[in-house]
């Protein structure tokens, strides 16, 4: 499929973009390299392929986690100042927000 500059202007458009002018060519193979990989995953054969619910579905047990859930080490005064010195509000180590309900 033959990208035209139209195309690519048009696409500039519905995502609110404005590429620059000379990046026209370098766009245009760009995508065209898209669409023919999405028509070589769409000649795949899938029909006796069972969906899968989960990525690691089929290699992981019942039970199994990806990492054991530990709590981590909690920050002290000195690292949870250096981590909030750039919070605009704050008070005892606590950001504050403006209230959002009333």
């Amino acid at each position: 499929m033959a990208i035209t500059d139209n195309d690519i202007k048009q696409l500039a458009q519905l995502a609110n973009l404005a590429p620059d002018p000379s990046l026209t060519s370098a766009l245009q193979t760009d995508l065209e390299k898209m669409v023919s990989l999405i028509k070589e995953l769409q000649a795949v054969d899938t029909q006796n392929v069972a969906p899968m619910t989960h990525p690691l579905a089929n290699y992981r047990q019942p039970n199994d986690h990806l990492r054991d859930d530990v709590p981590a080490p909690v920050n002290s005064p000195q690292q949870r100042d250096a981590l909030m010195h750039n919070a605009p509000a704050k008070t005892d180590g606590l950001f504050l927000v403006p209230t959002v309900i009333e």
